[in-house]
């Protein structure tokens, strides 16, 4: 008993020799180290604020062509998907009784109007009467008129292009009858396309022409096609409280058709504005923060107010001012009050 009593007594010698080590006390403990992070200073970008929306393409003049008369086709002028200028004969309609008739009608208004003239002398002689003069006269208008009938009845035997622009498909080939309505080929002139898209009516009090627009299309992946606004409709629609905007796009190259489904973004005009990566937010229920630096590298944490979020960026409408220094990746591991060290300086331990 007495050898385990002096044992016991040793050990607990030793344990209170080593707890009063000077080298084992918590006051030998250096500064904690600094944080590695990532900083950004927080300067004025320029903003472009945009609305989606989704849009059907229109060529800017588009019409059906169509006879205007029952007679068979005599010769077809076009090509499937021509181009054509203003003025342009694509299809002739069978008109020699009508050219014969004109004929006729020509040379009756010629003997006419050499008769009135000539009477119209001889009543200055005195050698015919008035009333001679006048019926030569009236004869001559018959005939004008007649002519004028005639060439308006070949008109409607020859189908022109109203306007320059690309043909569609041909619906009709020699030979074929054709009744008023058939369909002889379709006429768009696509030089300039029109997109027509719905917009919410709370974008109402922003949309104006002369807004620009970017439209995108499926059929042409990573391409960008740029427009202006040339009109808001009127009128909002009572079932979809949506409003029909219009805009145009250059096509020079004919690459939109009419008929396309358009991806559109309407671009505001750009602004100045504070902007801060994403990743720099700290988000605490409804709360927004972020860790500014100051010139001891140490960190605080402020409330800010957020705006609109792009491509990876948030817009900071107050809590923020220009030049200010925050942690832009990193802040889950800080705190406030901690210090900081930039991975991205020179020296500076790295991540």
């Amino acid at each position: 008993m007495l050898k385990w009593k002096a044992t016991f007594l040793a050990t607990s010698m030793l344990v209170l020799a080593a707890c009063s080590s000077p080298d084992s006390g918590s006051g030998s403990r250096g500064p904690a180290p600094a944080i590695p992070v990532t900083t950004t200073l927080v300067e004025p970008v320029t903003w472009v604020d945009s609305f989606e929306a989704v849009g059907t393409t229109k060529a800017r003049e588009s019409i059906t062509l169509t006879a205007k008369i029952t007679e068979t086709v005599r010769k077809v002028n076009f090509k499937d998907g021509q181009h054509v200028d203003a003025g342009d004969v694509l299809v002739e309609m069978t008109s020699g009784q009508q050219v014969a008739a004109l004929a006729e009608a020509q040379a009756n208004y010629k003997d006419a109007l050499r008769l009135m003239r000539r009477n119209d002398d001889l009543v200055g002689k005195g050698t015919v009467s008035q009333q001679v003069a006048d019926t030569a006269r009236s004869t001559q208008e018959s005939s004008k008129a007649r002519v004028e009938f005639l060439r308006a009845q070949l008109a409607d035997r020859v189908v022109t292009a109203p306007f320059a622009g690309v043909l569609g498909l041909r619906q009709v080939s020699v030979g074929a009858l054709v009744t008023p309505g058939t369909v002889i080929t379709t006429l768009d002139n696509i030089d300039t396309i029109t997109v027509d898209f719905g917009m919410p009516e709370r974008f109402l009090a922003a949309l104006r022409p002369g807004l620009d627009i970017q439209a995108s299309s499926v059929a042409y992946p990573g391409r960008s096609f740029d427009g202006t606004i040339v009109s808001v409709d009127s009128r909002v629609d009572p079932v979809t409280r949506a409003v029909l905007v219009r805009a145009e796009i250059p096509n020079n190259d004919g690459a939109l058709r009419a008929g396309m489904l358009l991806n559109v973004r309407v671009l505001r005009p750009a602004r100045e504005v504070l902007a801060v990566p994403e990743i720099a937010i700290e988000q605490i229920g409804s709360d927004s923060f972020v860790y500014t630096v100051d010139e001891k590298d140490t960190v605080k944490r402020e409330r800010v107010e957020l705006g609109v979020r792009k491509d990876g960026m948030v817009e900071v409408r107050s809590g923020l001012a220009a030049g200010t220094r925050i942690v832009k990746d990193g802040t889950v591991k800080v705190r406030e009050g901690a210090k900081i060290a930039d991975t991205r300086r020179a020296g500076a331990p790295q991540e």
